[in-house]
Order: C-alpha cells, then structure tokens, then sequence
C-alpha cells in the first residue's frame, strides 16, 4: 500500500492536544531546510530541548521531534528564517489550534515587543505564513495569489472556504449533506464531509454500514449509524482517549539465506488510534500520537534515504513511473467527483432556496407557527405533536413538515415545486425555526455560494495535479528514450568494442548517486547572465547602478548593447570578450543576436506586464551616451541613444532554468535555445500568475524531483539559488 507522506485532519485534531503540553516554551532559534522543513528550537523549563518540525512539501506534518531524530543545522540561514529568529527569539509558546477541519495548525508565540502567529497550511502545495498582531502576513514560504484568497507579505492573511467538520455536525445536519449527494457513502464521507478515503472507509466499518450503498438507498438508521460513528471518534480525540499505532508492511522478494524476507518492514501508516481497515497489519503503539508521528515520518525518511542509495541497476533504479501515473490519475478522478459534488450541491442549495420563495405561504405558514408557539414557551416535544395532528387532519402546512429538531431549533419540511400535492418529485428543506422565510432563503444561496468557492479551491487542485501527472509522464519518457539509446548503441548491455562504457554512464547526470560539486568563480555572477548557444556571454542588470555599472565599466567597443522599446528593461550586453581580454570585431550570428534579444524582453517590464512577447533593438557601444540634449534630464541608469538601430520584433518572453553539471556545477538561466542543451535538465517558464518566489519553488521541486542526488540539487540550484534567474512578476511552468 501507499505511504503516508501527509498528515490528515484528524491526526492534526488529535496533536494539537499533545502540542498544547509545551505551552510556555521560549523559542530559541528557527531553520530552514530545504526550503520546505521549519525547525523551531525551543527551551521549555521541565523538559528542556523541544525540537517543533513543520515540513510543508511533498511530505506534510508538524510535530516535535526527539532531538536524536533532527538533522544538524543548515548552513547560512535564509532570508524567512531570519526574519523568524528576528521575531520570534524569546517568544513564549503561547498555544496552538486547528482552524476548523482543515489541513491548517495556527501557532501562537508572544514576546514583549510583538506577537506573531506562525500559520502552516498542510495542504495543497503546502505553506507556512508569520503573521503580525493585526494578522497581516509579515513572511511567507510562498505567496499565493488566487480568486479566492491571498497571503502575500503586507497583505491581511485570508484562510480557505470554510469546510463542514463531521466531528461537530447534528444529525439533522448531517443527514442534510449527505442526502445531498448522488453518489454512495463512502464517496459521500470523503469527499461532502471532508473525511478523506481511509477515514470514510473507517467510519463505514465501525457503523457497520456497506461502503458502497448509494445514497438514495441508504435509510435514516443507517445515516444515524454513520453519524454515531463520527460521534464517537470526535468524542475520543477530545478527551485525548487515544491508543497511537505505527503500522508497517512487510517488504516481497529479497530473500535471505533462509529463503526468508531479511529486510526490515517498511512503515506505511500513523494513526491516533487501531483502526478496523488496518486489521492484519502489524503495528508498533506508543505513549504519545507525536511520539508515534515522530518515529514514523524519521522511519520513513530513512528509508527514502536508503532507497535514494541503493546500486544503480538498470532495473532497481528505474522509478515506478506507472504506480506515481496511476496515482495522480486517481487522484484527478477524485478531484473531478469533488467538483462534480460542489456543482450539485451548489445548484441544490439554489434551487432550495427558490422552492421556498415558490411555496412562500405554506412556508410562511410553518415558520410563523412554531415561532408563535416558541414564544409562548410551549416545548419542542408539544409543538411536534401538535404538528402531527394537523397532518392527520389534512392542515396542508402541517402535513409539509416531516421532522422538528429541538435541539438545533430546526424544521425541515418537504416541499413540491407544483404544491398540488401529488406525490411527485418533493425537496427536503431543513428551516431555522427562528429565522422568516427571506433569512432562511437567504442563507441557502449563501451556502450555494460557500459551495461555489470550494469549487475554485478544487479546480485549481486539479490544476495543479494535471502539472505534475505531465511532469511524470515526461520523466517517464526521457527515461525511456535514455533506455532505448542504451540498448541501440553499441556494447548496449554496458561494454562497448573495448569493454568500456564509462563515458556514456558519466554523462547520465540525472540517475548518478553522487555529484561532484565544481563551483564556478565567474566575475559576472552579480549581474543577470546567460551564454548564447554560440557560447558568448550575455549580461543585464539587475538595477540601475548595475546599468550604470556595465555601461561605464564592462562595454566593450566591439559589444552589443541590447534594450527594450518597453520602459522598465536591463542594460543587456552581448560581450565579444572578457573584461581584461583584447577582442577582434565580431560578426554575430543571427541566433546570438536573437538570443540576447529575447534575454532584454524576458527580464523586462513586458514580462512583469504579463505580455507574451515584446520588441527589442540593438545599438553599437559608440552610439550609447550618458549626455542628454540641452534642457533634458537623464535618470540614473538611463542613456541617450543616437544613430539607427536594429529592431527585434515579437520576441517571445520565455525563458528556461536549469542545473548545468559540467564542466562545471551551478543553476543557470536564460533564452530556452541556450540554456536547454547545456543543462542536465532544465524548466521552461513564461509569464503567468505564480510569484517569482513561488515559481522559484516549483522549479526547484520538479528539478529535485528529477535527480538521484538530491542533496546536490540542493545545494547548486536551491530555490534561492533559482529565483536569480526568474524574471519579477508572475511565471508558469510551459508544459
């Protein structure tokens, strides 16, 4: 079975119990890993070192770690971890909770000067937000842009659409969802009432209801089992009556001396408590759910690790491309039932809604008797029957309601569109007892529109998965390609006529466990840079006093100088030598010209705009001047342009970031033309509506992704690293 790599609603329910224990801890100091791994430092005064991790990438938890499971400190910290020591050095740990029943932990920390509120979104691409005592983002992991919501730093943070939580809803309540839905229970349960698949699966068991009985066939003692169920799960995790478990498989195949399976079993899943669809799995208990959440994300790192290092065999090294294929395929079906879902559901709520301005009097009529009755203090229980005897007597008002919840102050009625009282189509409605018929109307189309904006969230999710489903297939078939070269080339079982094809293996960047790291020295590493296909330099600024700077300092007369016709661009020049080298006149190929041209508009305001392309021209050294004609002004980093110039037309903004592995090792940037062969691998962007940090992100996840050597992308092409070759504005992955 699948690992479990991200934590679920109901785990986080179940840590934030524990977590709570550290309450007045003092944070001593924050790391960054990867770009993805927080690690709070903090000193509490009965259990000294407290290790909190929050990992918000491909794996997603948060927990404190024994400080025997926590890797050494990284290097030079970056920026988001300084701006946390900055605040939060000192901080008392005041608390942390789940917002409502999602993926999100908020935690508090106070210190005298200021207040920060630490948000980790555990979900989705995953994020983890400072905020300030106003709530407005002082930092974040990744800024997100979206309709539906922003966290960007100066920005007020702004939480998801709100999501039922099944471990508070009334029977009444929930009854309503799920008779909402066309599909069965169990699909209802993960999907409507957010409870994911193994946890829908769960519940099913314990109320001994079959999985895949269709909702309309499902009766109210089964969807009151169901309901039970859930009762007694949120019942358990508030009281903190829990019985952690690590569960683990057995590994097939491997056979030891003995004929018998000598690898240790591999973990697969972490739970608060047994659960009844893990029945035959062995499993380790612990004392605590974060000793167990600990233990088990550490186990599996290890075994990553381990299987990261494993001998590059042909066969043991190639990924599982078709298990990763099937499970973003399953995962899009899911996504697209759940949109599917938001849709009915939504137009349900509508058509809600309108049913009760259609039947307004009979409604008007329901509501102004039971409020009536309500305000003479005649009990629930009394006002049911009375209803009852109506029924019985034909009172068509009374004969519409089919249930009075006193407990919630409900009453649902059952209404037809035509009101001739044919036994045809009718639609369920449940009323706020206190509410009139506008209120409750009301609140059906704001719940249809609640439904609509979760419909968003979803679509962008698929969005996203559909991404990375063709970033597999493309790894898939660049690993085949590979394959098929290997087996048509000569000596294609390894050796060719001379026994030897070391050469061929060497170039094999992606698939090599180790990496020798050769870091340039270059001068022009400060300014923007790429080399042409042709293999001469190309550099920009990154400012005005860069453009300053190269136009006073590093224009050569044999150069070309590069703009753009759009204000806002780098001084770009196409060096025909190096800064201390003597060079001849030379006579550029179109494609170097072209390439340095589209280098100018890709980090130009046409990119930061949003355009496509834009037009750029070119200009000899001696036709650039800093002297403007008499009574004009020349802002800094500007100049004076004379004489005729050479327009590039149409250019497209797009640019590709790599890894370059030799001769030697670093991230590398520019025109897709001249950066795609150098590479080892490379991503193509063009403008879009990711922030650069963001995009920076994705690049480095996808580039990670591709290389058995993990650690060496880390360290050549880190996100930070990446981000310098990333235009400002907004970016998207071409695919």
């Amino acid at each position: 079975m699948d690992q479990k790599r991200e934590l679920s609603s109901i785990d986080l329910a179940a840590l934030v119990t524990e977590l709570n224990r550290y309450e007045g801890a003092k944070v001593d100091k924050a790391y960054l890993y990867d770009d993805d791994l927080l690690r709070l430092k903090l000193r509490d005064f009965d259990r000294g070192r407290v290790e909190l991790m929050i990992e918000v990438g491909d794996i997603k938890r948060a927990h404190v770690a024994d400080a025997e499971n926590v890797a050494d400190a990284p290097g030079r910290p970056p920026n988001f971890a300084k701006m946390l020591r900055n605040r939060m050095s000192g901080a008392d740990f005041a608390g942390v909770e789940q917002y409502e029943f999602d993926r999100i932990l908020t935690f508090e920390f106070e210190r005298e000067d200021e207040n920060t509120t630490l948000v980790a979104e555990l979900f989705g691409q995953g994020n983890v937000a400072a905020l300030d005592e106003t709530g407005e983002v002082v930092g974040s992991l990744q800024t997100v842009r979206l309709k539906s919501r922003t966290v960007a730093p100066g920005s007020q943070y702004e939480y998801p659409a709100s999501r039922l939580n099944p471990l508070d809803v009334s029977l009444g309540g929930f009854k309503r969802h799920m008779r909402e839905s066309d599909s069965d229970v169990v699909r209802t349960l993960a999907t409507q009432l957010n409870l994911g698949g193994l946890y829908a699966e769960e519940v099913c068991t314990r109320a001994g209801v079959e999985k895949e009985t269709p909702i309309d066939e499902a009766t109210d003692d089964q969807l009151r089992a169901l309901h039970e169920a859930l009762e007694r799960i949120g019942d358990r995790l508030r009281s903190g009556d829990i019985d952690p478990r690590v569960y683990e498989e057995e590994l097939d195949g491997g056979d030891g001396e003995n004929g018998d399976d000598d690898r240790d079993p591999r973990v697969v899943d972490v739970t608060p408590f047994p659960l009844s669809e893990h029945e035959g799995l062995p499993s380790v208990g612990f004392d605590s759910f974060n000793a167990a959440v600990d233990e088990y994300f550490y186990r599996l790192e290890g075994e990553e690790t381990d299987a990261g290092e494993a001998p590059a065999d042909a066969s043991a090294s190639r990924p599982d491309f078709e298990e990763e294929i099937a499970k973003q395929e399953r995962i899009i079906e899911q996504q697209k039932g759940a949109i599917e879902g938001f849709e009915e559901q939504a137009e349900a709520e509508r058509e809600r809604a309108e049913l009760l301005y259609a039947r307004y009097d009979l409604v008007d009529e329901v509501l102004s008797t039971v409020r009536e009755a309500r305000e003479n203090e005649v009990p629930w229980d009394e006002i049911a029957e009375t209803l009852e005897a109506g029924a019985e007597q034909g009172i068509p008002a009374a004969e519409a309601v089919v249930d009075v919840d006193g407990g919630e102050g409900t009453v649902t009625v059952e209404l037809d569109a035509e009101g001739d009282g044919d036994d045809g189509d009718t639609t369920r409605v449940e009323l706020d007892a206190s509410a009139g018929v506008e209120v409750n109307a009301d609140r059906l189309y704001q719940e249809a529109k609640r439904i609509e904006g979760k419909k968003e969230g979803a679509m962008e999710a698929i969005e996203s998965t559909r991404k990375e489903l063709e970033a597999v297939k493309e790894r898939k078939a660049e690993w085949e390609a590979k394959e098929a070269a290997d087996d048509e080339s000569p000596g294609g079982d390894g050796e060719g006529e001379d026994g030897d094809d070391e050469e061929e293996y060497e170039t094999d960047w992606l698939s090599r466990a180790s990496i020798p790291i050769r870091s340039p020295d270059d001068w022009y590493d400060r300014f923007r840079w790429f080399h042409t296909s042709t293999g001469y330099l190309v550099i920009g600024g990154r400012n005005a006093d860069q453009n300053e700077e190269l136009v006073k300092k590093y224009m050569g007369k044999h150069d070309r100088f590069f703009h753009t016709q759009a204000h806002g661009g780098p001084v770009t020049l196409l060096k025909a030598a190096g800064p201390s080298e003597s060079a001849d006149p030379v006579d550029f190929s179109e494609e170097t010209l072209r390439e340095a041209a589209q280098f100018a508009v890709s980090y130009s305001s046409d990119w930061k705009d949003g355009r496509g392309a834009g037009d750029a021209y070119m200009v000899e050294p001696d036709q650039v001047s800093k002297t403007p004609e008499s009574g004009e002004y020349i802002e800094k980093g500007s100049f004076v342009i004379r004489g005729d110039r050479t327009y590039f037309e149409d250019v497209p903004c797009r640019i590709a970031v790599g890894v370059q592995c030799e001769p030697v090792t670093q991230a590398i940037g520019g025109p897709p033309s001249a950066i795609v062969d150098r590479a080892a691998t490379s991503v193509t962007l063009e403008p879009g509506m990711y922030a650069q940090n963001d995009a920076a992100m994705m690049v480095y996840r996808e580039l990670k992704g591709r290389f058995a050597d993990t650690s060496f992308v880390r360290k050549v092409a880190s996100a930070d690293q990446l981000q310098e070759f990333i235009p400002a504005g907004g970016s998207d992955i071409v695919e």
